[in-house]
């Protein structure tokens, strides 16, 4: 049963959400940070990059205490407040295609993670755990949910609509086109009501966050002998629905054909495909186990031949694992996806044009098209507890850091 709980969140003031909030660092160019940091005094991107004021590129615990105080200024100058009481938060989001996602920023419990009742599909880096954990040790805070998902719920559903039809908290659009909204619920019946309703859900899925929360655990396990208070215990997420989960999905680029010609490299796909050139015109998979393929200035479509392949499990299913298995690994010799430096990747809401436009380049040679991932794949992955390859799923929502905090 889900443990999810109302928080203390630290916010922007109205006036300035607009100008706090931002994308996560690694996603700016170096000229849009530095536009950023240069001309809106008020971004979180001065929190996380606290060593631009000097001009130096800090790392490690140097960077993390400048990070806290940073952090503390902000708190100083008025720029954050603090919630008086407990809150859970109804965020919607709506991107610039028009999707709209619906759900509620909360606290879920570290416990939960333990024993398997938020349920993990990826694999995660222990380095990459150790650092954040150190990080969020030093500077007390999360400023970035991680995404979580559970079955479609008509009670939680009903709260959330019924919120909606007060004036938000927050209304601000980002230069991304990106519309964020948020409503603030601290009435007791109705946290009860939350809690109540999360606590008859078996299961919850991380959908985006896996270092996040991992990290979360190793800051609890450090501190459970000592005597802090019990926001250890948990970790900041956002929880939507499944059915308002987008998933959208990578695609695969080769840097050469590991040695073989284009006529010999056909003739190896077609052990476990059934090949079909599709000439100049885009073409694009719409079913499970079908591929597009982007080579020598024509696309291809490759289907796969399924009396040569076997499936034991969700993995073995999975189009990412199929894609792996039988063209990756064996034909262009990729074992390591995560760091081989021949391949690289293309999220889904880059269409094929990116791929067709890499391979003319002659930047790579060879471009891979799949379907996206569904949530009952995802799920299914979970459940066996098995790991999906790397770069499986791109998923939405993409949060914004620094509009509710969570302090330790």
């Amino acid at each position: 049963m889900a443990s999810i709980i109302p928080f203390k969140a630290v916010r922007p003031t109205r006036d300035k959400v607009s100008l706090v909030a931002s994308r996560s660092y690694q996603t700016y160019t170096q000229a849009e940070r530095e536009a950023r940091l240069d001309y809106n005094p008020f971004s979180f991107l001065h929190i996380v990059n606290p060593g631009y004021k000097y001009d130096l590129e800090l790392k490690g615990e140097d960077r993390y205490k400048l990070v806290k105080n940073r952090y503390l200024e902000f708190k100083e100058d008025a720029i954050f407040m603090q919630d008086n009481l407990p809150s859970f938060y109804v965020y919607k989001i709506v991107n610039r295609e028009g999707n709209e996602f619906n759900g509620i920023v909360a606290a879920a419990s570290i416990d939960d993670y333990e024993k398997d009742v938020i349920k993990k599909h990826e694999d995660t880096i222990e380095y990459r755990e150790v650092v954040f954990k150190e990080y969020l040790k030093t500077v007390g805070f999360n400023a970035e949910p991680v995404l979580l998902t559970y079955p479609d719920n008509d009670k939680l559903s009903s709260i959330i609509s019924d919120t909606q039809k007060e004036r938000p908290e927050y209304e601000f659009t980002t230069t991304y086109r990106d519309t964020h909204y948020l409503w603030v619920i601290n009435d007791a019946e109705k946290l009860e009501v939350i809690s109540s309703e999360f606590s008859k859900i078996n299961r919850l899925y991380i959908a985006d966050g896996h270092h996040r929360s991992a990290s979360s655990v190793l800051l609890s396990k450090e501190f459970e002998e000592q005597s802090l208070n019990n926001s250890y215990n948990y970790f900041m997420s956002y929880l939507i629905p499944e059915s308002e989960l987008l998933i959208h999905e990578f695609n695969r680029l080769v840097k050469d054909l590991n040695g073989m010609s284009k006529e010999a490299f056909l003739i190896k796909l077609d052990a476990m495909f059934r090949i079909e050139n599709r000439g100049a015109i885009l073409y694009k998979p719409s079913k499970k186990h079908h591929f597009s393929m982007y080579l020598d200035g024509e696309f291809y479509s490759l289907y796969l031949r399924k009396a040569n392949y076997n499936i034991s499990n969700a993995l073995d299913a999975l189009d990412t694992q199929i894609l792996y298995k039988t063209i990756l690994q064996p034909i262009l010799g990729i074992s390591d996806m995560r760091n081989d430096k021949r391949l690289d990747y293309s999220h889904g809401k880059s269409d094929l044009v990116t791929i067709k436009s890499k391979v003319d380049s002659g930047e790579f040679k060879v471009g891979f098209g799949l379907v996206p991932v569904s949530i009952d794949e995802l799920k299914s992955i979970a459940d066996e507890h098995l790991i999906m390859p790397p770069k499986s799923t791109f998923i939405e929502p993409k949060l914004r850091s620094g509009v509710t905090i969570y302090e330790f």
